[in-house]
Parts: C-alpha cells; structure tokens; sequence
C-alpha cells in the first residue's frame, strides 16, 4: 500500500508535521551524542592498540565483546519492548501502567543477567576457550571482571528502552553516547601512563557501567514523576501481550550485537589475538559511519509506534520515508570515501593496521546496503512484527556464522569481514521486503534524490581523487574536499525533496 506523499492536511497535517519535527530533533541530538561516541572509541582504540598493540588489544575487546553479547543477551529483549509499550501507554493511557511494565521488563532481567554472571565467575573454563592465547591466570580474571559488571550493564539497557518510550533519547544519549564513552577516556588515559595492562584496560571499559545503570535509573524517574496521567492508578499489564513481542527480540538482539562482535571471537579462537585487534579497529570504524542511522532510528521508533497506537498509518509511512531520506543522504557519502581510502584512514591506528584495507572497503559496500534500508528493521519492531524480525536476523546471523567458520581460518580478516558483509546484506534485503508486506514503502522521488546527492555525486567526485594520487592522505583530503562542496551545493538546491527544510528548521526553532 503505497502512503501518500505528505500527510493529512488541518489538524493530521500538524501532527504530522509535530512527529516529524520530533524525530528530527531527536535525530540531532543523536547524532551529537554519536559523534562523541565515535571520538571517545576512536580515542579509546587509540590508547589500547598503541599501549598493548595488536595483540594486546585483541585480548580486550575479546572481554568487551563478552561483556556486550551477554548484556544483550539478558535484557530478553526488554528494552525493545518498553519502547513499543511505553509509548503505546503514554498515547492511549496517560502513562499509568509504566510503572508495572517496568516491574515486568527489570526482574526477569535482572535476575537473569546475575545467574549468567555467576556462572561465568565459577566457570574458568569459559574464560581459557575464548582465549586460548592468553596465560589462563589473566584469561579467568578478564572474564570474572565482565561477570561482576554483567547486572550492571543488562540492568541500564533496560532502563533506557522505558526512558526512550516517552518519546525521548536525551538519557541514552546522555548514558550510552556521551557518559560512558567519556568516562571510559578519563579512566583509561591515567591508566596508559601510569601502568598499561590487559586488565587494568578492559577495567577502564567496564566499570562505567555501574555509573550508567545509576544515571539510566535517576533520568527515568524524572520522566515518570513529570509524565502526565503518571499518578493514576495503575491498572494491569498485558504481560503476555508484552513477552509474546519481547522474546523473539530477545532473540534477534542477541544475534543483532553478535553479528557485531563474533568476527572478534572467531579470529581470536581461529586465527590470532592480532588480528581481532585489527578487525576491532575496522568495526568501529564501520560503526562510526552508522552514526547518523542509528541517532533517527532510535528518534524514529518511540514516534512510529505512537502513531500506529492511534491508526495513525499514513503517518507513520511519512515518517518512516523522510527519515529514511535523512539516512541515505547523510550516510552514503562517509562510506563512498571510506571504501576509495580504506589503508589511510587505519593507517590512523597504526602502520599494522593497514593489512585490513580491503576488509573495510568489503564491510564498506555491505554497509551501504544497509544505510540503502533505512528504518525497515525499526519499523517492524514497533509494528509488533518482532517475530518476522527474529527470522531476518536469524536467517542473517546463519549466514554469518556459516561463512566466518569457513572463511575465517582461511583469509583471516577478511574472512571476517566477509561473513558479517554477507548477513549485513541478506538481514537488510529481507527487512525491507517484510516491510513492503506490511503496508510501508521505502523509495519514492525523494528517496531517488537522496540517492544521486549522497551515493552517485560522491563516487563521481571520490573515484577520480583515487585514480589521481591513490590510497593517499592526500587523495582522501581532495575527494572530501570536492564531495563537501558539490554535495553543499546539492543539499541547498533540492533541500524540499531531499526533506532538509525540515532538519534546519528544527535547528532554526532551537536558536530562537
């Protein structure tokens, strides 16, 4: 069902206008706090890479990587479904059931991720299998600092998804994008000069979590205590209802931060320590480039799901094709340079890290798959459609780790690269096919404008700079400096189809 173009004219049409300005406010302040984020990584891979090199690096993040797949795995899916049910509740109920959706997402949560924490600090054997590389005295107390934070970090998530269901990301933002990143500079850089070790790092990146799930907890209370409707009485939860869409999340979000961090483990079981320090440094160069997709998607989700609340669907499909527009437009670019200069933007690293130039660029390609997509993925989640998500992830994660078993002991990195390239490719496809079946399309002129500005412009202007002065400082410098000015140029002179009127215009609002 194709949506109209604008919505509703008269009170719909304010609306319309109200969510979209919502989502673009939202999506600029996402986009902040990612960019501090991206920084803080960059600063913080800086520091480990060049104080342990490869190796020891790899060894961290393998912890990190622990810390992260299991935190998603606990929440259970939990936070996704505070988003969906929160929002839906403040919508059509003033908020008064929060407080018991709150109860019915923490507890199975909490308890979950503190057994599992347990078990891992009992269980040695754990910690000297995903570290055969590394003395076993080192590899257990690794593994047993990730067990202590484990609660801690499972807990917070939780937390952001109710705060994200009242229609902001100002705590995730705050939490997630800036605190912690900061924090985890601040401690690890008295760190590197006083006494630089494994586990005095890898402590330097989990501690912060206990200060996170602090400040998620204080931020949500606000919100509850200034939400209208909030002091009612509370009336029953459909915890059925609620578990019936968080479990298949549960699963699909462990797959989804899995999809991010098994290259890690897999070079790191299969191959060397070395490497997975390298391919780290690639994944977060790939996740900075997602920055502004996913600063809209978390601003887009809490607003598609209140308008579907209320059969708002005309809507919600505007919503879901001008922010869509923002991510192709804003995204494709930073991958077009990535891709053409891949060996000097990790020669940033350090000269051992340019040996994974063409795992960037395969991971690169892939990428703008998904930018392509848009807000598929969050669009079925918040259509209640968790279980068609869980079969694109699943399908996606089979293909990762089918490919990474095979590729990974043969080509190393870019075996690595290949395998999460190849699921990143095969999730996106079919989440943009379920969300055509379920009544969204994706591509119409302003989609097709974005494409030319962002994608076809910038190859254009970055594939000579290459062929001129090659996989160059020099190169990369010349192909950013043309892109800006032609896509400046493109930005103003089809800002109406490309739907930019409405992001200055929220910025306008801002300052006055």
């Amino acid at each position: 069902m194709n949506a109209p173009r604008t919505a509703v004219s008269g009170t719909g049409g304010s609306a319309a206008r109200s969510d979209v300005a919502a989502t673009a406010r939202g999506g600029w302040w996402g986009f902040l706090g990612s960019l501090v984020s991206a920084v803080c990584a960059y600063v913080l891979v800086a520091l480990v890479t060049r104080a342990l090199g490869a190796h020891g690096s790899g060894v961290v993040y393998t912890g990190v990587a622990v810390l992260t797949i299991l935190s998603h795995c606990c929440k259970l899916g939990a936070d996704t479904g505070l988003v969906r049910f929160v929002s839906r509740d403040v919508a059509t109920g003033g908020g008064r059931r929060v407080g018991a959706l709150l109860r019915t997402a923490l507890v199975p949560g909490a308890v979950v991720s503190t057994v599992v924490g347990a078990l891992l600090f009992v269980t040695p054997s754990v910690a000297t299998s995903l570290l055969p590389n590394v003395a076993p005295g080192d590899a257990v107390t690794l593994i047993r600092l990730v067990a202590v934070f484990l609660p801690a970090a499972t807990v917070s998530l939780i937390l952001l998804g109710a705060s994200q269901g009242y229609g902001t990301v100002l705590p995730f933002i705050g939490v997630e994008q800036i605190g912690k990143p900061v924090l985890r500079v601040l401690i690890a850089v008295p760190v590197v000069l006083i006494a630089p070790g494994v586990l005095s790092l890898a402590a330097a990146w989990v501690i912060p979590s206990l200060a996170g799930a602090l400040a998620a907890w204080t931020w949500l209370r606000r919100y509850r205590g200034g939400a209208k409707g909030a002091a009612g009485g509370e009336t029953a939860v459909p915890w059925r209802g609620f578990w019936a869409f968080s479990a298949p999340r549960a699963i699909s979000s462990v797959f989804d931060i899995s999809a991010l961090w098994i290259g890690v483990i897999l070079l790191s079981s299969l191959a060397t320590s070395e490497e997975a320090g390298i391919y780290t440094a690639i994944t977060r160069v790939i996740v900075a480039g997602m920055l502004v997709q996913q600063a809209i998607r978390r601003a887009v989700a809490p607003q598609i799901s209140r308008l579907l609340a209320l059969g708002e669907m005309q809507q919600a499909g505007h919503l879901h094709r001008i922010s869509t527009r923002w991510t192709v437009l804003f995204s494709w670019p930073f991958f077009v340079l990535l891709a053409g200069f891949p060996g000097t933007v990790l020669a940033l690293f350090g000269p051992e890290f340019v040996q994974g130039a063409q795992a960037l660029a395969v991971l690169c390609i892939a990428s703008a798959v998904n930018i392509g997509s848009g807000n598929a993925q969050t669009v079925l989640l918040m259509a209640g459609q968790s279980s068609r998500h869980l079969a694109a992830t699943g399908a996606a994660f089979a293909v990762q780790l089918s490919v990474g078993l095979f590729a990974v002991p043969r080509l190393g990195i870019l075996g690595a690269a290949l395998s999460w390239g190849a699921a990143i490719v095969v999730e996106n496809l079919l989440a943009v096919a379920l969300v055509r079946r379920a009544g969204f399309t994706t591509i119409d002129r302003g989609y097709l404008a974005a494409t030319a500005a962002g994608l076809c412009l910038t190859v254009a202007l970055a594939l000579p700079a290459r062929l001129w002065a090659g996989d160059t400082p020099l190169g990369l410098t010349v192909g950013m400096v043309l892109g800006m000015c032609v896509f400046g140029i493109s930005l103003w002179r089809f800002r109406t189809p490309l739907g930019v009127r409405e992001l200055v215009g929220v910025l306008r609002e801002r300052a006055t």
